[in-house]
C-alpha cells in the first residue's frame, strides 16, 4: 500500500515522508519557528543534499560539514546551525537507543509508553510528543492501545489543531485557522 501524506505539500517530500519514519521524525523535529511545510520539506533537501537519508549517516557526519549543508541556501530551517545538532542528535538517538530502527519507538507498550518514549527523544517535548503519536496514529495507523488519549486533544478524531490532522490543502487552512484562533483567545485572556 502506497500512503499519501500532504504536510510538506510538495509530493516527492511527501514521499519520502511517507515512506522513511526517520524522515517523518525528522520534519517533526524541524517543524517549530517556520512553515509546516517548509519543516516537514527539511528531510527531502537533506536527502537529496546528501545523497539520500540514512540515520547512520546522518548521525556519523561531520557537525561543521552537516550544518554548512544545512545552511546551504536555500536553509533547511531559519536556525540551520542549532537545528544541524539537534537532526544529529536525533539519529545519533535513533542509532543508540533503538539500534537505527525508528520504528522500534512504538514497536511496542501502549500509548502512554510511546509518548514517554517520544518525549525522551533530543527536540521532542511533550507537545511535540504529543502530536507525533497523534500523526502516525491517524495517518498511519500506528494505534497502541491508549494512543489518543496519551496524544491528548491531538488524537481527538476530526480535530483540526496540528500537523496530525494535515490530508490536504483544505485541512492544512483549517489547521492555520484553529492556530490562529487559539492563539487570539490566549491573547485576549
Amino acid at each position: 500500500m502506497t500512503r499519501k501524506l500532504c504536510l510538506a505539500q510538495n509530493p516527492d517530500a511527501d514521499a519520502l515522508l511517507a515512506s522513511d519514519m526517520f524522515a517523518l521524525l525528522t520534519g517533526m523535529l524541524l517543524d517549530q519557528q517556520i512553515p509546516m511545510e517548509k519543516a516537514f520539506s527539511g528531510p527531502k533537501v537533506i536527502a537529496d543534499r546528501m545523497g539520500g537519508l540514512d540515520v547512520h549517516r546522518v548521525a556519523e557526519a561531520d557537525p561543521e560539514e552537516f550544518a554548512a549543508m544545512m545552511a546551504t541556501v536555500p536553509a533547511v530551517h531559519r536556525f540551520p546551525g542549532s537545528m544541524a545538532k539537534r537532526v544529529q542528535a536525533l539519529a545519533q538517538a535513533v542509532i543508540e537507543q533503538y539500534d537505527g530502527k525508528v520504528e522500534a519507538i512504538w514497536a511496542d507498550g501502549d500509548g502512554a509508553a510511546v509518548l514517554k518514549r517520544l518525549k525522551a527523544l533530543p527536540g521532542y517535548g511533550e507537545q511535540k510528543a504529543k502530536i507525533f503519536l497523534a500523526l502516525i496514529g491517524k495517518q498511519f495507523g500506528i494505534q497502541p492501545d491508549g494512543w489518543r488519549a496519551a496524544a491528548g486533544h491531538y488524537g481527538d478524531e476530526g480535530s483540526r489543531r496540528s500537523v496530525a490532522d494535515v490530508t490536504d490543502k483544505q485541512s492544512l487552512l483549517e489547521v492555520r485557522d484553529f492556530k490562529k484562533a487559539a492563539k487570539a483567545a490566549a491573547k485576549n485572556t
